[in-house]
């Protein structure tokens, strides 16, 4: 019983998938984070340009 608990990976490959979507969340978090820094930047000289 033992062994076949040790041999058993179905577990293995759900943590697996949950490192891969949380790697894919934090990329995404970041790349949105500098975008939105950027757009912020964009609509201020327009704002201003428009004064």
């Amino acid at each position: 019983m033992i062994m076949s608990f040790l041999r058993d990976e179905s577990g293995a490959t759900a943590i697996e998938y949950a490192l891969i979507a949380s790697l894919i969340g934090l990329v995404i978090v970041g790349a949105v984070g500098a975008v939105g820094d950027s757009l912020t930047g964009v609509f201020t000289d327009v704002s201003a340009g428009l004064g």
